[in-house]
């Protein structure tokens, strides 16, 4: 994990955590990384002073130090901010699910063949959803099909 200190191109700063260094890169380049204060997605990395540490510095570190590393827990810290950028991501992905749904045709569990069918012109193509294993979607694939599952989330497992 690695955290950045973050500022938008209105000047606010704040921080988040990231997988790594290629997991920001592709976050902010599909504009999922945004402002908490304003909601710009034009966010870049400020400036950040390193943290090293030495042979001394591997002992017992002072009380002021270990509050300053406590992980900050308060409705507008980091962990917040975490928490509104999941909430956020949520709910596109269940917007589009539902933008999906509403527009498309259920076919159960004949999506393979119907995507097939439409693939190869024996059916006249439109948009469609519905079940298929594992093994039906990468096969779907190989052959050059493009799908992709439907969004779950963990509200829909109850």
């Amino acid at each position: 994990m690695i955290r950045y200190a973050l500022r938008c191109d209105r000047g606010h700063d704040f921080e988040s955590w990231f997988q790594s260094s290629s997991a920001y890169d592709s976050q902010v380049k599909r504009k999922l990384v945004t402002c908490p204060i304003c909601g710009s997605a034009k966010v870049g990395k400020a400036i950040m002073a390193p943290r090293i540490v030495g042979k001394k510095g591997r002992a017992t570190p002072p009380p002021e130090a270990v509050a300053a590393a406590t992980p900050d827990t308060t409705p507008s810290g980091p962990t917040s901010l975490l928490m509104a950028q999941e909430r956020e991501l949520r709910a596109k992905l269940k917007e589009l699910r539902d933008h999906i749904v509403k527009n498309a045709d259920n076919v159960g569990d004949r999506f393979a063949k119907e995507a097939r069918a439409m693939h190869y012109g024996d059916k006249e193509h439109r948009p469609i959803y519905g079940e298929a294993s594992p093994d039906e979607a990468k096969s779907l694939i190989d052959e050059g099909i493009e799908v992709s599952p439907l969004p779950t989330l963990p509200e829909d497992r109850n």
